[in-house]
């Protein structure tokens, strides 16, 4: 049986990507797309917006009417509007797929308190490189000591408005959680000035912006004579919209409950 999917933001970029990645994997259709009220993209085909074709889907604005007709909906959108997104979901049953960038500790809360009624997969990256890499950065964490400086760095385009990026914090939760600390504690975000040494079991971040860079990270564990570093690289947005995708599949027939990608990729 079809994975009846719907896109919220369906016509902008990360939306017609989802569109096209979509009609392209087995066992699942675009059911439904909205955009904002007064969006010029409304009763648009979301087929020829995505550039494929028509498809018989129109674009529309009504989110709990999404909600009601769809198996799944996949949101890239901004926080506060997943938050209602995922109201909605609890409301309706229907399964979500969140990779908003940006959102706070207390919004993944409000995320997770949802899942009484309803499953959503929420991952800072869907890409299935970076998800890998994370749990290979909790693996080396835990294996080495705090000998090994530990700094995260992560590149995007001029027009990313968060910082560190939402991958970069979740490397940097990886590596945390492999040595068994609070990120909270030992981050360290800013750098400006006399700042004095290294504080030894610090994990640090440096943030690079500029050009079109879909997104560049690493985690470098650095001690004195050697230096491991690990990394991922998207040269497109597909990667992101692929893994979604996946999510959204995988979570057909699942309990209800809150998920991220490690668990879609069977990494736990």
């Amino acid at each position: 049986m079809s994975n009846k999917i719907g896109i919220v933001g369906c016509a902008g970029r990360m939306g017609r990507m989802l569109t096209d990645v979509i009609g392209r994997t087995d066992n699942c259709e675009v059911f439904g797309g909205t955009e904002l009220r007064g969006s010029p993209n409304l009763g648009k085909d979301l087929g020829e917006l995505a550039g494929i074709g028509t498809i018989g889907v129109k674009v529309g604005d009504d989110p709990l009417a999404l909600f009601e007709a769809c198996d799944v909906v996949i949101d890239f959108s901004v926080p506060e509007a997943t938050l209602n997104h995922a109201k909605l979901a609890a409301k309706t049953g229907c399964s979500l797929v969140v990779g908003t960038t940006g959102m706070t500790h207390e919004q993944v809360a409000e995320l997770e308190a949802a899942t009484t009624t309803t499953s959503i997969v929420f991952a800072r990256n869907m890409s299935l490189g970076v998800n890998l890499l994370m749990s290979i950065v909790e693996q080396v964490a835990a294996s080495l000591d705090e000998d090994y400086d530990i700094e995260v760095v992560e590149m995007h385009h001029r027009h990313k408005v968060d910082s560190p990026s939402g991958t970069a914090l979740a490397l940097g939760e990886a590596a945390a959680a492999g040595r068994g600390v609070d990120l909270d504690k030992v981050a360290d975000k800013v750098r400006d000035g006399i700042i004095g040494a290294r504080k030894r079991g610090d994990i640090g971040f440096a943030t690079l912006r500029g050009g079109d860079v879909v997104g560049d990270h690493s985690v470098i564990f650095a001690a004195d004579g050697e230096r491991i570093e690990l990394g991922h690289r998207a040269s497109n947005r597909e990667v992101f919209a692929r893994g979604a995708v996946k999510a959204a599949n995988w979570l057909q027939g699942k309990e209800n409950g809150f998920y991220d990608m490690r668990d879609v990729l069977g990494l736990k």
